[in-house]
C-alpha cells in the first residue's frame, strides 16, 4: 500500500519540479549568466581499420511446417 502512495507522491513532485523549472526558464530570460569559454585543446583523431563481418545462415535439418498428405491444402471460401 505504501509503495502506491510513494509512487504517486514521487510522480506529483517530479511534475511540479518540471513545471517550476520550465516557468523559471521562461521568466528568467533577462538574467543570463556569462559562461567562460573552455580552453581549446588539441584533439587527436584516430582512424581504425576496416572490419568485414561474414556470417552464415544455418538451415534446420528438418522442415517444421511440412505436411504428410499429398493433396494440396483446401481453400476456404466464406
Amino acid at each position: 500500500m505504501i509503495d502506491r502512495i510513494f509512487a504517486a507522491a514521487l510522480t506529483f513532485c517530479v511534475l511540479i519540479a518540471g513545471t517550476l523549472a520550465i516557468g523559471a526558464a521562461m521568466l528568467g530570460k533577462d538574467q543570463r549568466v556569462a559562461v567562460p569559454k573552455a580552453a581549446s585543446a588539441a584533439v587527436r583523431v584516430v582512424q581504425l581499420e576496416r572490419v568485414v563481418v561474414v556470417g552464415k545462415c544455418l538451415r534446420a535439418t528438418t522442415d517444421v511446417a511440412e505436411t504428410d498428405s499429398p493433396e494440396p491444402a483446401a481453400r476456404h471460401t466464406w
